[in-house]
């Protein structure tokens, strides 16, 4: 009888075990299934807009991004369209750009023109206007919006950069005096810094791949004996492009590689 209770017990203590043992690998699997959901959150996250669009009567919103074009709107079966991202048709005599979408559901013609846009409700000036022509399938006539608009500066250029390069030539501090450097504010779209001799400072205009550093302002201490402030400052102004990689930004015009820039953390 005793033995029949041992041996009764030993399955009973085997089956607990076991049961711990599942109950332990579930808890462990969960976190992982976490952990996907949370990264697949992020990855959506990078996916940054370049252009951002509003109007009002009716409220409508317009979101461009390397990924997606995203319409939404307060007017009934105008609530939300999204489609894939198409480069935009420019125009050869203005900068005026046009984008062109069609799926099975919906086209869309997109026109963004550069000047000075008020929404009518509020203090905002936007710097675009910007025009929404949207057709779905079962329509007879286009549904019109119309709006303003703005770029947006990239995020990373949002920092204090160190000269490294002019032109291909390796800069290197004279006289003790520090390189030549600047700090770029994305959200005010300016930037300030040290040009080589005189500090300096400007505004930045910004659009999709394009940049330019524009009312540069420099103070007039006199240094003779400083070439790179010369030579920085006329590259400067030539710079249409960038790139940046490797902490590095990379400043650029179709036709040569300008200024090379270091991030300093």
């Amino acid at each position: 009888m005793i033995k029949k209770i041992t041996f009764l017990a030993t399955i009973v203590f085997i089956l607990l075990l076991s049961s711990c043992k599942s109950t332990e690998n579930k808890s462990e699997n969960t976190p992982v299934s976490d952990k996907i959901i949370e990264t697949t959150e992020v990855e959506n996250n990078t996916i940054e807009n370049y252009f951002k669009g509003t109007g009002t009567e009716p409220f409508w919103g317009l979101k461009i991004s390397n990924d997606m074009i995203e319409f939404t709107s307060l007017v009934e079966g105008f609530e939300s369209f999204k489609t894939p991202h198409v480069e935009p048709i420019l125009a050869a005599d203005a900068n005026v750009k046009m984008y062109r979408v069609t799926t099975e559901s919906v086209s869309m013609r997109i026109e963004i023109i550069q000047g000075e846009c008020s929404d009518n409700m509020s203090d905002n000036i936007y710097s675009y206007k910007v025009t929404v022509e949207i057709t779905r399938s079962k329509d007879k006539a286009p549904t019109l919006f119309k709006g303003c608009g703005n770029y947006i500066t990239d995020y990373r250029l949002n920092d204090l950069w160190v000269l490294e390069e002019i032109q291909g030539s390796r800069v290197i501090a004279t006289n003790g005096k520090e390189l030549p450097n600047m700090e770029i504010n994305s959200a005010k779209n300016n930037f300030s810094g040290y040009a080589g001799c005189n500090r300096m400072s400007g505004q930045i205009f910004s659009e999709k791949k394009l940049i330019r550093f524009q009312k540069i302002a420099v103070t007039k201490m006199m240094c003779p004996d400083d070439q790179n402030e010369v030579a920085f400052l006329k590259a400067l102004q030539k710079v249409t492009q960038y790139e940046i990689k490797n902490n590095r930004l990379y400043l650029s015009n179709p036709d040569e590689q300008l200024l090379v820039f270091k991030k300093i953390d």
